[in-house]
């Protein structure tokens, strides 16, 4: 004990011993272990703690995280080299109660470089559909051999081993890429892929990416945008993008397009954050003759740190002032037909009611003149036949 408080009054303090890194298959996240130093192994009462920092190849930082644990897992890139360091942190009795810093060791591992040269893949993009599927996408690399194959593997946290891709799709020009269904992915977590591949020159070099899939979200379009003029003032409606994506989630770009009276275009964008409804107002140029509107949504800062603006909604536009009267008038013209139609109808009835009458006077009077006829003729027949049959 009394060795060992000399050595503490020296502010000496032993790094971990026997710092390894272990590969469990998940595609970088390694495990980092180590072992109480052995000069400390007899210390009692005391508190000792590790501070470890590891450089985050992702984003070019280290960083840094303090434990009592004797091992800690961490994302890395296995293709850049890892570089951990840590050092014993000791607070006890024989220290006056502060806490003493131990010297900092370094551990870097540099990985071997293997696969056909120039083999790697290159433009790997992902982008989240809605919530609804994800697609990653990528070209193949400019040494890459003919009858080469690719083969994408992925892994969470929540995943006991790591899985093959779900569903490869082929694009043209030699675009490949995998899709993923919504009960595959996890958000909010280091999401692992690593695309490696085959050829008959060899194996291909690999390509390992770390994201965190609720910053690749790209919303549907917005869809039902409505332009009406009330009091002076324009306003724009729509509904939120159909698919998966929380409506508070959403922030909504509008782009205006006025076309002036001299026949000048004045455009404006205007982000819209927080939108608790999905509508805008603006007031209307005075000088304007028409205004376009388009929209589009986007991932906001509340929901993810990232994310892709939906494609523009289709254009909706106020009617120029010269055609506003337009409606009006076809308006009255529709409503005049519609009464000259209505007394043609009257009059075509009326005359052709006439024209019945007349008949029926007509051939009354036919009838009337024949009967009478008749009857003059029966009364003479009777004198005209009887001197014949006498």
């Amino acid at each position: 004990m009394n060795g060992g408080l000399t050595g503490l009054e020296r502010h000496e303090v032993d790094p971990p011993a026997n710092i390894e890194i272990t590969d469990p298959g998940f595609l970088g996240y390694l495990s980092i272990h180590w072992t109480l130093p052995t000069s400390l192994q007899n210390l009692t009462g005391c508190t000792v703690r590790y501070q470890l920092r590891y450089y985050d190849t992702y984003e070019e930082r280290w960083r840094s995280v303090r434990t009592v644990k004797l091992t800690y897992a961490a994302q890395f890139d296995p293709e850049k080299p890892i570089k951990v360091r840590i050092l014993t942190v000791l607070k006890c009795a024989c220290t006056n109660g502060t806490e003493v810093q131990g010297e900092e060791k370094e551990w870097v591992y540099t990985p071997e470089p293997t696969g056909v040269a120039e083999s790697r893949i290159r433009d790997f993009h992902c982008v989240y559909y809605g919530k609804e599927y994800m697609e990653c996408t990528w070209e193949s690399g400019p040494g890459q051999p003919p009858d080469s194959q690719h083969y994408l593997y992925y892994w969470h946290r929540e995943m006991d081993e790591t899985k093959e891709c779900p569903e490869y799709i082929i694009f043209s020009e030699g675009r490949r890429g995998c899709r993923f269904p919504r009960e595959s992915l996890l958000e909010f977590s280091k999401f692992n892929l690593c695309v490696n591949g085959s050829s008959p020159a060899g194996s291909l070099k690999m390509a390992y990416f770390s994201i965190e899939v609720q910053n690749y979200v790209k919303p549907t379009v917005v869809s039902s945008v409505h332009v009406s003029e009330i009091d002076g003032e324009l306003k724009l409606d729509w509904s939120p993008p159909s698919g998966q994506v929380p409506e508070h989630c959403l922030e909504y770009e509008v782009e205006s397009s006025t076309t002036m009276e001299n026949g000048k275009q004045k455009q404006e964008n205007m982000v819209l954050q927080n939108l608790e409804d999905t509508s805008y107002s603006v007031p209307r140029e005075v000088e304007s003759q028409k205004t376009c509107f388009r929209i589009r949504s986007k991932v906001n800062m509340y929901c993810a740190d990232g994310g892709f603006w939906s494609d523009w909604s289709q254009t909706k536009c106020t009617e120029n002032k010269e055609t506003q009267c337009i409606p009006k008038l076809t308006y009255l013209g529709l409503v005049g037909l519609v009464v000259i139609g209505i007394a043609g109808v009257i009059i075509l009835c009326l005359s052709l009611w006439i024209l019945k009458k007349i008949s029926i006077k007509k051939i009354n009077k036919k009838d009337a003149l024949y009967t009478l006829y008749k009857e003059k003729v029966n009364e003479t027949m009777p004198t005209i036949l009887s001197p014949i049959f006498k």
